[in-house]
């Protein structure tokens, strides 16, 4: 089916849908690589003129990547809820957007409509929207999900303590984790992305993680970033698993690539819950994400980077996950040229992984060779802080000394905390001022290195 509009006496044309959301797209390099760009900034306002006359069901009637040929097609389309669908089902686009904008798209609606959403409906209406407009809508949604901490609610904001080395050296680890727990960091999740996937230098980050977690009571969960079928040879032999983490993407040939499918996720779910290891919850899953992910393995099937990107938010969904994450600057200058880029991509992703349910944090990022600085970061985490967002990634001064990109740092989450008066987790709030780290405005207290028990965490290691 193709789609027209005229603007300015010309009249454009777009011989699909899918060419109509790469069209309407904002400008980014991914998509002028793959030859999927609008031509002109004439082209792209007359592909959002079309695309806000598009009705939502029409998502439902020509799928993007065919369903005999795609698992994650089948996935969306199977699992799709009708009557969740039905208060916005005769909606076009340009209404959804207006619709989400007002009074009558609050926090149990917006819940309750979720399951009734697909991703290819939630990347369009996001291509009509403002950066502004995004944040105000994401901020709506709550999405609330739990193992040792509960993440997502109201007046809190969670973070992953990254303590990544690149020799995986255990002192080095400890050295970055002491350094991310006094200064408040970590409800979300202490996680690693390991040197090697290893079986054996996976099983002892476990241990190591594992072990302080335990001595210290800390009300939090560990994960090694190893690939899935790594987790479930781990589980397997006893190893302390929290989480089973995945990278994962918005069609069948992209997660192909990273070596997964939907059956081989269903397996490590099922054995990562039949664990029991959560205290006040059974989110058992972690999924990290990015723009550029399918174009890079030349899998995603002409779709524009943004709308395929969103697609793999119904792979997570299908997991009820712990954690989501985006990795927004980390693919490179090719799918994300610059801090604005960057920025609009992160502001995309959030808002349409909230509108799907999914508890969506951000590793707000970018590599050496991109045009972007830490005022970037800076500006990308305000806004992501006042749109929302259920936790950020953090490292040790917000360089990744093993993966070699800037992140954010321990010190950004605190102040992002302290300008917007977020706290952390509850359970994990909790036990910080037990330990004597919060002072009595709910900030982080400065303490005597020499003193505190924590800091036996790298002493012992360093022996």
């Amino acid at each position: 089916m193709s789609y027209t509009s005229t603007l300015g006496g010309h009249r454009h044309r777009f011989d699909s849908l899918a060419h109509l959301l790469a069209a309407a797209s904002p400008e980014r390099s991914g998509d002028r690589l793959a030859g999927l760009a609008a031509e002109s900034a004439q082209e792209r306002v007359a592909a959002r003129w079309a695309l806000a006359e598009v009705p939502l069901a029409a998502f439902l009637t020509e799928p993007l990547i065919p369903y005999e040929t795609d698992d994650v097609t089948r996935l969306i389309l199977d699992t799709h809820d009708a009557a969740a669908f039905a208060p916005v089902a005769g909606l076009t686009v340009g209404e959804f957007r207006e619709w989400l904008l007002s009074e009558a798209a609050d926090t149990g609606t917006l819940a309750a409509l979720a399951p009734g959403l697909t991703p290819e409906m939630v990347a369009a209406v996001s291509k009509l929207m403002g950066n502004a407009d995004l944040v105000a809508v994401a901020r709506k949604v709550r999405v609330v999900t739990a193992f040792r901490s509960t993440i997502g609610l109201p007046g809190r904001l969670a973070t992953r303590l990254q303590p990544n080395h690149p020799t995986d050296d255990p002192a080095g680890v400890a050295a970055a984790l002491l350094d991310g727990l006094l200064l408040g960091s970590g409800d979300a999740v202490i996680g690693i992305n390991p040197a090697t996937d290893s079986p054996k230098a996976v099983r002892d980050l476990l241990d190591l993680l594992d072990g302080v977690i335990e001595r210290y009571a800390i009300p939090t969960q560990s994960c090694v970033l190893c690939h899935v079928t790594t987790s479930l040879d781990l589980m397997a032999s006893g190893a302390p698993v929290d989480l089973v983490f995945q990278s994962i993407a918005g069609t069948q040939a992209a997660n192909a690539s990273f070596g997964v499918t939907l059956d081989l996720l269903d397996e490590a779910h099922e054995a990562a819950r039949a664990l029991q290891r959560g205290t006040v919850g059974r989110n058992v899953m972690y999924f990290e994400t990015g723009q550029g992910s399918a174009l890079s393995a030349d899998a995603h099937h002409g779709l524009d980077q943004q709308t395929v990107e969103a697609r793999a938010y119904a792979v997570a969904r299908r997991y009820d996950p712990l954690l989501v994450n985006t990795v927004v600057g980390f693919i490179g200058p090719e799918y994300l040229y610059d801090g604005r880029q960057i920025l609009r991509a992160a502001l995309e992703d959030h808002f349409c992984g909230k509108l799907l349910g999914l508890p969506m944090g951000l590793d707000i990022c970018y590599t050496n060779h991109a045009d972007a600085d830490d005022d970037d970061v800076a500006t990308m985490l305000t806004m992501l802080g006042v749109a929302g967002a259920s936790f950020v990634i953090c490292t040790p001064g917000g360089d990744d000394i093993m993966l070699n990109y800037q992140s954010a740092s321990y010190h950004d989450a605190l102040y992002l905390r302290e300008v917007l008066g977020l706290r952390p987790a509850p359970e994990f709030e909790v036990w910080l001022e037990s330990i004597g780290l919060l002072d009595e405005r709910g900030g982080v207290r400065d303490v005597s290195l020499a003193a505190h028990p924590l800091t036996a965490i790298g002493r012992e290691r360093a022996v």
